[in-house]
């Protein structure tokens, strides 16, 4: 690693999403840093990348566990003392998701432990990680975080509930941070990859992994002059 290297974290990046996009970064340059909550599948996918001449390492990660998260903080301060990608990848879908009809997957019907197991990886993660990795930023970098149209309130529909709140949930982290971070040279979005062939998406999908992860990549990559503080899919944004 260039001690002028760009470094990336990815979060939940040992299959799908997570990992094409750790692909797609290292292929643009970028020391990345793949983490999943499994070891043993998140070191098998590091050595993927590395046998097709890209770096990366891999660190183990719960984005629920504030220990773990000190962990990494302890690792990208051991190995550079700099951040600068945090894509927030890591998510669940806990509600159920083969339910013959929406009753099943009503907010009438939620178990509130579900839906607070999923705030605690699909919200409250994201947002003790940038609480953790801004400071290793300098003033300068890119969160990604990876949010879903099912969080979109102009788009809101029924099921699912603790999913989509916690996506909406998501979205208003990237709005604060953006705020608050206004006066730096760290952009902050959301980005709704669509509807992609993952584990979680399933395997009627409409689109392949690669196309998923273009917009996060474009995102994790934007100029100095790009936005910050949107929604976007495609590269193009779309309202909250």
């Amino acid at each position: 690693m260039s001690t002028h290297q760009k470094i990336a974290v990815v979060t939940g990046a040992n299959r799908g999403l997570g990992f094409e996009t750790c692909r797609q970064l290292a292929q643009k340059g970028y020391h990345v840093i793949l983490t999943s909550r499994n070891a043993e599948k998140g070191k098998a996918a590091t050595e993927r990348l590395k046998a097709e001449g890209l770096d990366a390492v891999y660190h183990q990660l719960d984005v629920t566990d504030p220990g773990s998260i000190r962990q990494l903080v302890q690792f990208i301060e051991g190995e550079s003392g700099h951040l600068d990608v945090l894509v927030n990848n890591a998510g669940v879908l806990l509600d159920v998701s083969n339910a013959s009809d929406m009753a099943e997957a009503s907010a009438l019907q939620a178990d509130i432990s579900i839906v607070r197991k999923t705030f605690e990886t699909n919200t409250l993660g994201p947002l003790m990680l940038a609480q953790a990795l801004i400071p290793l930023m300098k003033g300068a970098g890119r969160i990604v975080n990876v949010s879903s149209g099912m969080g979109q309130l102009a788009e809101m529909d029924g099921g699912w509930p603790g999913y989509r709140l916690s996506k909406t949930a998501l979205n208003a982290v990237t709005r604060i941070l953006a705020s608050e971070l206004a006066g730096t040279r760290i952009k902050v979005n959301s980005v709704c990859p669509g509807w992609v062939k993952t584990d979680m998406g399933g395997p009627n999908a409409e689109r392949p992994v690669e196309k998923g992860a273009e917009t996060i990549v474009w995102l994790a990559t934007l100029p100095e002059d790009g936005p910050s503080g949107g929604f976007f899919r495609d590269m193009q944004p779309i309202p909250w």
